[in-house]
């Protein structure tokens, strides 16, 4: 059994999903691991990661549209809005969505669904930059 750690930086231009599987899948195959499992963590509080449809970009902007109404900016129940009105929101929507995923390799690659992606989900207008973390173990 071997482990592998990677860390990459994923620059956004505000809020939306940023598909970040083909960076996965490059540093995977270069690890040379045929089974195993990877874990893929992101460094932040007002960003997530989310496994989705990376077919039909009408899902990730109808996503992004979903949680803008399920988390509003400027909500008059929000305490927390020293960082500007769009903070609050970015932080429950991390909470109602993942900052890590795991996912099985298989072959060596990851064993996702045909029509999955993996994506970084930025909850803020502005850009940043955003760490990705990621653990493979396997053989």
């Amino acid at each position: 059994m071997r482990q592998a750690v990677h860390q990459f930086c994923v620059r956004t231009r505000g809020q939306g999903l940023y598909e970040i599987t083909d960076q996965i899948i490059s540093w995977l195959a270069a690890q040379q691991v045929r089974t195993g499992l990877l874990t893929v963590f992101v460094q932040h509080t007002s960003a997530s990661l989310i496994l989705q449809e990376n077919a039909d970009p009408d899902v990730v902007r109808d996503l992004k549209d979903f949680f803008a109404r399920l988390a509003p900016e400027n909500h008059p129940a929000y305490r927390h809005t020293i960082e500007g009105p769009d903070d609050m929101p970015a932080h429950i929507k991390a909470a109602l969505t993942l900052t890590q995923v795991s996912i099985p390799v298989v072959g060596g690659r990851p064993a996702l669904g045909t029509w999955q992606g993996i994506y970084l989900f930025e909850h803020r207008s502005r850009a940043h930059d955003r760490s990705i973390v990621l653990h493979l173990l396997g053989e």
